[in-house]
């Protein structure tokens, strides 16, 4: 997703906002969670021309779909993030400090906001999504939903005494 930012040229106090939906690129999300390819972006952002390059600041909004992580249910809401990335003129040197494999650069006056929106998007999403704080999930033994049986349980009994267990079974049918 790249934007055309010759208009800014390189004049410090140049700016110029940006209201647009664009189509969200693949694998913008994690295993559970995630934004739908293709789905609407909603892009509110003001591009800078500062001294070092290229400001970009605002927000996104992006609708989130997936499933819970404990009750496979699910899930969907909009998910609001916002934004502030500086990418660096072509031959702007950059202190010691900054690691240039990873400052973001204008490139033939033209800056890729895809990794930006990515590394702003993935990171707010919850590691493990639930559809409720209390949602208490799925039975580990049958996959049974637990908030549809609240009193499910299984007899379990613990393997190094199930020997024991079938001995007094066989017990039983001698008698």
């Amino acid at each position: 997703m790249a934007l055309v930012v010759k208009d800014l040229g390189r004049s410090p106090g140049t700016m110029r906002t940006l209201n647009e939906h664009v189509p969200a690129p693949s694998d913008l999300g994690v295993a559970l969670i995630g934004v739908k390819e293709g789905s609407d972006i909603e892009l509110d952002l003001r591009l800078e021309a500062v001294h070092e390059g290229i400001l970009v600041s605002g927000s996104v909004i992006v609708e989130v779909t997936g499933e819970c992580g404990r009750c496979l249910d699910p899930l969907a809401y909009d998910l609001e993030v916002n934004v502030q990335e500086l990418f660096f003129y072509e031959g702007v040197e950059l202190s010691g400090e900054e690691d240039d494999e990873e400052q973001r650069r204008v490139e033939y006056d033209l800056i890729d906001l895809e990794p930006v929106l990515r590394d702003a998007v993935v990171t707010m999403l919850p590691f493990q999504p639930v559809c409720r704080e209390d949602c208490q999930g799925l039975c580990s033994e049958c996959g049974a939903r637990l908030e549809d049986e609240p009193g499910h349980h299984h007899e379990v009994i613990d393997p190094r005494w199930a020997a024991l267990a079938d001995l007094a079974k066989t017990d039983r049918q001698t008698d």
